[in-house]
């Protein structure tokens, strides 16, 4: 099942088209946000300050804040960019043609376990875990992302087993997700266990395979 569908490497980032405007500054929003997300990586989200991405771009305070007012606007279209480059390949795996939506989940968990593995995955989101317990606007902005990273995957179930309800397959889907973030702080980049992580996404996805097809709730 493994080989029914190419390996994937999720971008860094993605950008809407530019449809019309001044290319010039979609240029210049592009690269503030890839400046963002170096720090980010880097150095933590504390160190993202607007200054300091107007200086890891090379530009003034005033030019950066003309594209993002505010430091929340910035990490709202960072984040906005970083969850956009996985849908883009949820949702074409979601519909892939003549691929059975078995093939379909093992591939996206093998997506996510292998992109776990990144340091910009494994620097980032644990970084935002913990920003969440203390900041309303990351929290929310966290629990957006992950909504919406879960979508393509429920799709997916809800042909697996079209005799759960609506509720059911999302808590599955929770599960899912959950499970396999949590890897991260085991088998992230540069973490013990990151070596062992193909056998670990074997485990995972026979596991994952498993309890989707056989899952029974309790009756109330």
């Amino acid at each position: 099942m493994k080989n029914e569908l190419p390996i994937v490497l999720v971008a860094d980032l993605a950008f809407p088209p530019r449809e019309g405007g001044y290319a010039k500054g979609h240029e210049t929003r592009e690269e503030i946000l890839r400046a963002a997300l170096h720090l980010l990586v880097e150095q933590g989200y504390r160190a993202m300050s607007m200054r300091r991405v107007a200086a890891e771009c090379g530009m003034k305070l005033g030019n950066l804040t003309y594209h993002f007012p505010t430091r929340e606007d910035l990490v709202n279209a960072l984040l906005d960019a970083v969850i956009a480059s996985y849908e883009q390949e949820f949702d074409a795996l979601v519909r892939v043609p003549m691929i059975s939506p078995e093939a379909r989940l093992s591939r996206y968990c093998q997506i996510v376990l292998e992109d776990i593995r990144s340091k910009k995955t494994t620097r980032i989101f644990p970084e935002l875990w913990a920003l969440s317990n203390h900041d309303l606007f990351v929290f929310e902005r966290v629990q957006t992302l992950y909504a919406r990273a879960r979508a393509p995957i429920e799709e997916i179930v809800a042909e697996m087993r079209p005799d759960l309800s609506a509720e059911t397959r999302a808590r599955l889907v929770l599960f899912i997700s959950a499970s396999m973030e949590g890897l991260t702080v085991f088998a992230g980049y540069e973490k013990p266990f990151e070596s062992q992580m193909p056998l670990i996404e074997d485990v995972a996805v026979q596991a994952f395979l498993a309890i989707v097809r056989t899952y029974q709730p309790d009756e109330d």
